[in-house]
């Protein structure tokens, strides 16, 4: 069963840079897409960044051209590096990934926090 864990959330200064790494227990070959969903207190889920097994990248309009995904599929994680952070960033950003074709699969991580202050 493969597990996905978040990492490098925390607090950080409006302006500032944060780098998020979801590390997977299995290879993440085996996933479609992974991806950064993030979720703000009364707000609904909301995609951040995705990327494929092929690389394509996809980035909600609030964050193209400060956020980076990418992926490390020797060490079998992806990483989330968001800059010139605003406080509307602030969430719990959670991993996923995503297998569309048999056996179907969707993992989710635990969610690490990030606080940007003003």
């Amino acid at each position: 069963q493969v597990q996905l864990v978040e990492s490098g959330g925390g607090l950080v200064q409006a302006g500032g840079s944060l780098r998020l790494s979801c590390a997977a227990s299995g290879s993440i070959f085996n996933f479609n897409v992974m991806g950064w969903y993030r979720q703000a207190p009364g707000k609904q889920r909301e995609l951040v960044a995705g990327i494929t097994s092929g690389g394509s990248t996809n980035y909600a309009d609030s964050v193209k051209g400060r956020f980076t995904i990418s992926r490390d599929n020797a060490e079998n994680t992806v990483y989330l590096q968001m800059n010139s952070l605003k406080p509307v960033d602030s969430a719990v950003y959670y991993c996923n990934a995503n297998r569309w074709v048999p056996p179907y699969l969707e993992v989710w991580g635990q969610g690490t926090l990030v606080t940007v202050s003003s």
